[in-house]
């Protein structure tokens, strides 16, 4: 290795350079993205370009995301390839990058100057209090902005259909966020997203605002939540914590609207956030309309899987005692003793953390933007305690539930608002052999009648038009102007 060195030339880049054979192969590998180098050369010296971006599931190419990747070299035979020179963080256009050895380090693209306490605290001071006049804007952000999804993203869609005047912000941890057609993407943390979070008349959110937001006189927030829970939220999580419960109360407190997917949803989060005097609206949930109004085929096509494939889901929670996925499945075993595609999607929680699942027949999909597109692919859904039982149910496909911790996870974790062992629409298994054997019987007469009661008690809104009714109630309250 005789150079390293960053470009902007068409984009950025990392640029290697060496003497002898070219290599076999260059590549940045991450825990999400992986990225081959154009290689050049003629046997005395060669070049190796890393675009610093990457293309996933037949979408738009994209900035890395942030985080660390193995620089890679496989070197010609015979030859070797010496440690490439250590390159100080540089701001690149759409990413921030440093290279440490064979690490390469990709950011967000954030000033420097603004990176840190004092210039959040400036930034705090410039945008967030300041009396000024609101912009006719909405600023949407999903699962602390890892990506563009959930129940905000079909706002967006119908908003931007009813009243295409309207500015519409979405938060992103970074580039690598695909945000929807005409939307406005700013960085957290940036100038540009404490401008627009401060001047927002409305904000439509899935979880909890950070970085001190204060809400300012005339500002309206909407938080739609991101699933009907069945484990224990907020107040009503086990044990009594004083510093937890101040937590809640005052997040709660910066939303005027909550959404709820239907009414036992509706009185749990009332109750659990103590939300219980200002309006609750129970209208379905946005993000499953697609799941009555779409075609899962271009998501199948989008993920390399070939018609007539049987796919499964397998779509656990996240757990408080860890960061990654739990490993309760062997997800190449179960594609091959169920003859299926089996995709394997980590929650939101464990996306920056955790590292994709490989192997035939086995596609990781925590990357992918959107679950709900996910829910429409499959045949079937795997899961255990998540919220997203209660959305795949609106598809009235298979559902099976894998629950090996269950004992722990109701007893110490988290703790249940019902009981899913007696109720569940579908086989409860303890072991993958179980739920194998569950994948290749016939359906159980009680899980079709429980089935029936499920979706009547949780999905008797999710009929295809939650996010007209939604968009229709902001626009008649006026929290947006649609010119």
């Amino acid at each position: 290795m005789t150079d390293a060195r960053f470009t902007t030339d068409g984009g950025p880049a990392l640029v290697l350079s060496g003497e002898g054979p070219r290599p076999a192969a260059v590549e940045l590998v991450g825990r999400r993205a992986r990225v081959p180098a154009a290689l050049t050369g003629r046997g005395k010296t060669w070049r190796a370009v890393l675009p610093l971006r990457a293309r996933r599931w037949g979408g738009p190419e994209l900035p890395l995301p942030t985080g660390d990747y193995d620089v890679q070299v496989t070197a010609a035979e015979g030859a070797a390839v010496s440690e490439p020179a250590a390159l100080a963080l540089a701001q690149l256009g759409t990413v921030r990058a440093s290279l440490d050895g064979w690490t390469l380090r990709v950011g967000p693209p954030v000033d420097p100057a603004y990176d840190s306490g004092e210039g959040q605290d400036a930034l705090e001071r410039r945008y967030a209090h300041r009396a000024a006049r609101l912009e006719n804007a909405v600023f949407f952000e999903s699962f602390y902005g890892r990506n563009a999804s959930c129940n905000p993203l079909a706002i967006d869609r119908e908003l931007a259909r009813r009243a295409p005047g309207v500015t519409r912000y979405w938060s992103v941890v970074d580039l690598s966020v695909a945000v929807p057609e005409g939307a406005v993407a700013v960085v957290e943390g940036s100038p540009e997203w404490w401008r627009a979070r401060g001047s927002a008349r409305l904000l439509v959110v899935n979880d909890w605002l950070r970085r001190r937001f204060s809400r300012r006189k005339g500002q309206i927030v909407l938080q739609t939540w991101h699933g009907t829970p069945l484990k224990r939220l907020a107040l009503h999580r086990p044990g009594f914590d004083p510093r937890r419960a101040i937590a809640v109360l005052r997040e709660s407190r910066r939303w005027n609207v909550l959404l709820a997917q239907n009414p036992y949803a509706a009185r749990i989060l009332g109750k659990a956030y103590a939300f219980l005097s200002r309006p609750v609206w129970v209208e379905g949930y946005p993000r499953n309309d697609v799941l009555v109004t779409g075609d899962g085929a271009a998501t199948r096509a989008s993920l390399g899987i070939r018609e007539g494939e049987r796919v499964l889901l397998y779509a656990p929670t996240w757990r408080d005692d860890r960061d990654e996925i739990v490993d309760f499945v062997d997800p190449v075993a179960l594609a091959a003793a169920a003859d299926a595609v089996v995709l394997v999607r980590g929650h939101s929680r464990t996306l920056q953390q955790g590292k994709d699942a490989e192997g035939p027949r086995v596609v990781d999909v925590t990357g992918f933007p959107d679950t709900s597109l996910l829910l429409l692919a499959a045949d079937a859904l795997i899961t255990d305690y998540s919220s997203v039982m209660f959305d795949f149910s609106v598809t009235g496909k298979p559902m099976y539930f894998l629950v090996p911790d269950m004992e722990h996870y109701r007893g110490e974790l988290r703790g249940f608002y019902f009981d899913l062992a007696a109720h569940a629409p579908g086989p409860v298994v303890r072991s993958q052999e179980e739920l194998v054997a569950a994948l290749t019987s016939a359906p159980d007469v009680a899980h079709t009648m429980r089935y029936a009661r499920w979706r009547e008690k949780f999905n008797s809104r999710d009929d295809g038009h939650a996010a007209e009714r939604v968009v229709a109630r902001i626009l008649d309250q006026g929290f947006v102007d649609a010119g």
